[in-house]
């Protein structure tokens, strides 16, 4: 499915700001050459020099991309994928809004990211936890840097994901889908990198008193796609995200109230108000595994529920034993 016209978008052009020539029509430039010529020409004119000392050198490049971004957004000249996977925008926009929280907030340490093969589908199977679901996040941003190759998470996501005003909208954008075996399959047989937070809201949700605890993995679904589309499994384990949100309390009626899992209270919500939104400072390790290989299985053996629940329970351990010993070589909970 592509999000342009019938017609298959060509290259984008990059356009130097000196010249910025329109795109033209029979009736006259549109909408995107206009405001992008006008752009290049304040930037290329007066306004050049104050550019120049206040971005730095080499902000006309930067600003030549920008705009060719911003004319390919108005134009419709980029693509998705069936699943609504906007590679651009997910590259340009919302990593690099999520990327400052990762490098610089919650310091992220990266270990055994070459376990993640450079081609072909895997499945990441992770522990949740936090309240709010960062580690799903920061888990998608460090892949695609840390990666050589640069690759792409797509996150399998609870229904709340899909029912809540704009963050629906900006799931889909990042290549995110329903948590069901029929779309995981799916991207796994295409060559997709898979994510999957098997303790759901049980997980996320859990009081601070249980962190590091895993709680229960469900039926082990994600067993059952892996072995069908015959990927690796690579267990992933995340310190640091549990305490970011500490949840001393759950407000139970509020959330049947709301539709909600929960609503939680935390040593800073909601007695900071907006402040206590503000996720606490700490130092995060995300280790991948050494895989999980499914390929040499039978092709009836994700119809085996014995087999699923065996390498659901050896990934549920790999990931427990891990999480303890990061905790054991972690010096503090903030450095």
């Amino acid at each position: 499915m592509s999000a342009a016209a019938e017609k298959a978008p060509g290259e984008a052009k990059v356009i130097p700001i000196e010249t910025a020539p329109s795109w033209t029509s029979p009736e006259g430039p549109g909408l995107a050459d206009r405001l992008a010529g006008a752009v290049g020409g304040a930037l290329s004119g007066q306004l050049g020099p104050a550019a120049t000392r206040l971005f730095g050198k080499g902000w006309e490049g930067r600003a030549t991309e920008g705009l060719a971004f911003l004319r390919r957004r108005i134009t419709g000249d980029y693509e998705v994928d069936e699943f609504g996977f906007d590679r651009e925008l997910t590259e340009e926009v919302l990593l690099s809004l999520l990327r400052p929280l990762a490098e610089k907030y919650f310091r992220i340490t990266v270990e055994g990211i070459e376990n993640i093969p450079s081609e072909g589908g895997a499945l990441i199977v992770a522990n949740h936890s936090g309240t709010v679901p960062l580690d799903a996040l920061m888990t998608q941003v460090v892949i695609h840097d840390h990666h050589p190759h640069h690759r792409h998470l797509r996150m399998l996501a609870a229904d709340l994901v899909f029912v809540l005003p704009g963050v629906n909208e900006l799931a889909r954008k990042a290549g995110h889908t329903l948590a069901c075996n029929e779309d995981a399959q799916a991207l796994l047989e295409r060559g997709e990198v898979v994510g999957v937070w098997p303790e759901g809201f049980k997980g996320i949700g859990k009081p601070f008193s249980e962190r590091y605890k895993l709680q229960r993995f469900g039926r082990g679904g994600f067993v059952s796609s892996a072995l069908r589309a015959r990927v690796p499994i690579v267990p992933c384990s995340i310190v640091g995200a549990e305490e970011t949100y500490p949840m001393i309390g759950n407000v139970k009626t509020l959330a049947r109230l709301l539709g909600l899992p929960y609503v939680p209270i935390t040593p800073t919500f909601p007695w900071l108000g907006p402040l206590g939104v503000l996720p606490l400072p700490t130092k995060w390790t995300i280790r991948f595994g050494e895989p999980i290989a499914t390929d040499g299985y039978p092709a009836e053996a994700a119809d085996d529920p014995m087999l699923v629940f065996d390498l659901a329970d050896e990934v549920r351990e790999t990931i427990q034993h891990t999480l303890y010993q990061l905790l054991v070589q972690r010096r503090s909970v903030f450095f």
